[in-house]
């Protein structure tokens, strides 16, 4: 008998079976595992991520402590300035208050000005007041150690970078506060007929390439970046940034007060950062923030300009400190006649991720601006970087009305985003500094927030790749990297100019656009009077001027009789000379410290243009403890005598954290490698593969 063969369309009823006992055993324990995973992995994931990322508004920053909260020191500062002549003398208190119910130790890395010198140390805590002594940076970290263990409240005081200081708290009682006090100088700067003074309050986080070294017995430092093979203090040079409503309220807030005594009639004085107000008592002008207390999260910036006619074209004050005489001498070269020179002129854009918001947006429009600078018989580039480097055309070409277009039309579409690789993009711009045919000048634009922990590779880069080119740097944002900016333009031979916010792109860039259009002052000499020795002035060598700027001279030794000869090259072999008589020299403070900062300054040049450092550090550590300055060699160091902290109660570490710079799109940057939810979302897509996996598991246990 033949089979009976189905129906078309015709399935076979499906028959199930019962589980057996052993079957359903099997079920239950899968689901008891799968329960324990989620207990020991899901959970502590999200506790991880919550606390790390803190929720805004919440008005409290926290720090993790193994699997407790603890809450972050609360920081206040106050900065008064005393501004005499072109020396700025600055006393800054920073005042740490431990709410917790924890003994605390706080590590806060912070900003100064690039050019300080930071040569005083106080710290009080509660009624006792101690005097911070100057030492070689090892022995200032023994000495702090030691008194942390001892449970003695000591406070030490690291340079990183000549714009990046870490204070270091040791034992702060609970429920109480203490507070530092810091004294640095700094030199005004003057240009084009205008002083400016600078009061970095927060930093843009810097970019930190290389490879990340394996991690050995390392000091503490609270840096959201591990060291690597470029940076090897990365871990010292970034600290934890959050916003301004991550923070309790108070804290991260800044009282201000600046006393200006030119010695001139002062007509303006302004502020691009801040709303100020003015009080006036003759030649006297004390400037405060309108604002009682301000964010910490921008630079300060303070400007004026002496009366139309009372410009000063030169300067000379005389000091006596510790039996030698200083001489501090400024002269700022007359206005010569222009010149019509054709150019090739390079502009080079940051489009990094620290440069998204505010920051992008001023770029642009300072690279639109320097096209309309270029006459017909320029030559011109456009390039970009971020993680990787691009040329608008592959090489400069004619400044032509379409060449010009496409430019400006390339300049309008770009985005911020990715890492800040700068030295793809330096060897790019300088391009061995070889002169497009035709044209007289070379000149780089460099545009960026300077956000790199790499200044040293980058500044050496710069010294070797120059050839006859100048760079010109300009700094953007709200808390650009001064250090770096004003060292790169240094070393490649042209000026520094800093933009804050979009109001000023036009006015700072026509004065940068006035002097790169102007002929330099070259082969510049310099003559003493009586046969000083001029090896002992600073800067030893003084380097190509532009139109407005002023050539500043501190000499040990010299004395305030005789005159000073300055004499260099125009263009078209024309020579310049200007005297200066050293008998008016008017009394002056802080020449000495200005001095031994510019001797320092030089032979650190020598290690960043590759010498090794082991043949620098004695004289440095040399010139540091004589005129008590901190240096990459030194620190200063405060320790109570009286213990205060039992030994056997706990300290704990406390990252102070900075402000995000104003404008940034990032929000904070607190431990980035573990504050995402990326684990708690790779763990839970496990589980929920493993839960697909058992639900078809029982499916075909149904199925026949």
């Amino acid at each position: 008998m033949l089979p009976v063969q189905p129906l078309p369309g015709y399935r076979r009823p499906v028959r199930h079976r019962r589980l057996t006992r052993k079957q359903l055993r099997r079920m239950e324990g899968a689901s008891l595992w799968l329960a324990l995973l989620m207990l020991l992995f899901v959970q502590p994931l999200f506790v991880e991520a919550s606390e790390q990322q803190v929720a805004h508004g919440s008005g409290q920053f926290h720090f993790l402590h193994g699997q407790e909260r603890q809450a972050a020191p609360v920081l206040t500062t106050d900065y008064q300035v005393t501004v005499t002549g072109l020396l700025a003398e600055t006393r800054l208190r920073q005042r740490f208050g431990n709410d917790s119910d924890q003994w605390q130790e706080g590590v806060y890395t912070f900003p100064l000005p690039e050019n300080a010198s930071v040569h005083a140390m106080t710290m009080t805590a509660g009624e006792r007041v101690i005097v911070g002594e100057i030492r070689e940076r090892e022995q200032a970290k023994r000495e702090y150690e030691a008194a942390r263990e001892q449970g003695r409240q000591a406070a030490r005081v690291d340079q990183q970078r000549p714009n990046l200081f870490t204070t270091r708290l040791a034992n702060i009682p609970p429920g109480e506060s203490v507070t530092v006090e810091l004294r640095f100088q700094q030199q005004i700067l003057y240009d084009s007929g205008e002083f400016q003074l600078s009061l970095p309050t927060t930093l843009t986080p810097r970019y930190i390439p290389g490879h990340p070294e394996a991690a050995g017995q390392r000091e503490w430092a609270g840096g959201w970046a591990m060291p690597t093979s470029e940076v090897a203090d990365a871990n010292r040079i970034t600290p934890l940034q959050v916003g301004v409503n991550d923070v309790a309220t108070g804290s991260h807030q800044a009282t201000i007060a600046v006393e200006l005594r030119t010695g001139v009639p002062v007509g303006r004085v302004d502020s691009a950062s801040h709303d100020i107000t003015e009080e006036r008592n003759g030649n006297t002008i004390i400037v405060t923030p309108s604002a009682q207390a301000i964010a910490m999260d921008r630079d300060f910036r303070l400007t004026w300009r002496p009366e139309r006619g009372r410009e000063p074209t030169a300067a000379v004050f005389h000091e006596q400190w510790q039996g030698e005489d200083y001489v501090m001498a400024m002269l700022v070269p007359g206005e010569q006649d222009q010149e019509s020179l054709t150019r090739e002129l390079v502009l080079v854009i940051d489009t990094s991720g620290s440069m998204a918001g505010d920051s992008i947006r001023q770029a642009r429009e300072a690279l639109l601006a320097a096209l309309d600078t270029l006459a017909p018989g320029d030559a011109f580039n456009v390039i970009q970087f971020s993680s990787q480097t691009r040329r608008l055309f592959p090489t400069s070409v004619s400044a032509t009305a379409d060449n010009l277009g496409r430019a400006r039309r390339y300049i309008r579409g770009l985005a911020a985003n990715g890492g800040t690789e700068m030295a793809p993009a330096i060897q790019a711009a300088l391009n061995g500094g070889d002169l497009s045919p035709g044209t007289d000048l070379r000149q780089v634009v460099f545009v960026t927030d300077g956000a790199v922990g790499n200044e040293q590779a980058l500044f050496s880069q710069i010294h070797r790749q120059l050839g006859t080119s100048r760079l010109f740097t300009v700094a953007i944002g709200s808390a650009p990297n001064r250090h770096f900016m004003r060292q790169a333009a240094r070393f490649g031979r042209g000026t520094y100019t800093a933009i804050g916010d979009l109001s000023e792109v036009a006015t700072r860039l026509a004065t940068l656009f006035r002097k790169m259009q102007s002929p330099a002052l070259t082969d510049i000499r310099v003559s003493w009077p009586d046969g000083f020795d001029a090896g002992t002035q600073v800067p030893d060598r003084v380097g190509d001027l532009y139109l407005g700027e002023p050539m500043v001279l501190v000499a040990r030794g010299a004395k305030p009789n005789g005159e000073l000869v300055v004499s260099g090259a125009l263009p078209g072999d024309r020579s310049w000379q200007r005297s200066l008589a050293l008998g008016q020299a008017a009394p002056g403070e802080g020449g000495h410290r200005l001095w031994a900062r510019g001797q320092v300054d030089r032979l650190l040049d020598q290690q960043r243009t590759g010498e090794p450092g082991t043949s620098i550090r004695e004289p440095v550590l040399a010139l540091a403890l004589e005129h008590h300055l901190v240096t990459p060699f030194t620190s200063f160091v405060a320790i109570d005598s009286t213990p205060s902290r039992p030994v056997e109660d706990p300290l704990e570490p406390a990252a102070v954290p900075s402000l995000m710079p104003a404008g940034s799109a990032a929000q904070r940057i607190a431990y980035p490698q573990t504050a995402t939810p990326a684990p708690l979302l790779m763990t839970a897509g496990l589980i929920g593969l493993m839960l697909a996996g058992v639900l078809a598991f029982i499916r075909r246990l149904w199925r026949v």
